[in-house]
């Protein structure tokens, strides 16, 4: 069962240090494979916070979302329960952590290395420092101006090239902002010309 509690302070969480059973359990929780992308476990995807212990036989697992209403956290903390009651731990609870949101620069060098293997393009590095995100208002786009962008496989401006996973060919076009997840894209090599989804990034 997921549950949302008050969010702990920075201060807080710097303090305590993970002891070793901690360390052991958030190892054995971090190895659960994403629903959605089964290539990838949750350590890799970035959404495994951190795992304590509160007194004998009860533990508190911290789970960041990859976005907000993401249906695959039910079956994550499903899956994390499991492993956990298997390993002997009688109380299990998952608590989602909105703060601080999930990234893709949250996955990890193994977790794309692992996406571009099994033939999905990576996310790009969305940003290099964990400071403020600047949000700025773009030009209205009409429904025409977005149809054509996208039928022209159009990158988003200040978008660095997509390496298709499969020749590593810059040269390649936007079939679909969505695939078979909301958060892939479709896309097409222009080279090799095979398709291939896209971590988008956010």
């Amino acid at each position: 069962m997921v549950t949302k509690a008050p969010e702990a302070s920075p201060q807080d969480t710097a303090d305590r240090r993970e002891t070793p059973l901690e360390a052991e359990l958030r190892r054995l929780a971090g190895s659960v494979p994403d629903p959605e992308l089964p290539v990838l476990t949750l350590e890799e995807l970035g959404v495994l916070r951190a795992v304590h212990c509160l007194n004998p036989g009860s533990v508190e697992v911290e789970l960041t979302p990859t976005y907000t209403g993401c249906p695959a956290v039910e079956a994550m903390s499903t899956d994390i329960e499991r492993v956990l009651h298997e390993r002997g731990i009688p109380d299990v609870t998952v608590r989602r952590v909105l703060a601080p949101a999930w990234t893709t620069d949250d996955i990890t060098d193994e977790g794309r290395r692992k996406l571009r293997e099994f033939g999905i393009a990576p996310p790009r590095a969305v940003r290099e420092d964990q400071g403020p995100v600047t949000v700025a208002l773009g030009p209205t786009r009409t429904a025409a101006d977005a149809a054509a962008a996208t039928l022209l496989g159009a990158p988003e401006a200040g978008d660095a090239p997509l390496r298709c996973p499969h020749c590593g060919s810059t040269d390649t076009e936007l079939l679909s902002r969505f695939s078979s997840t909301a958060c892939k894209a479709l896309r097409r090599c222009l080279d090799c010309r095979e398709p291939f989804d896209h971590f988008k990034e956010l």
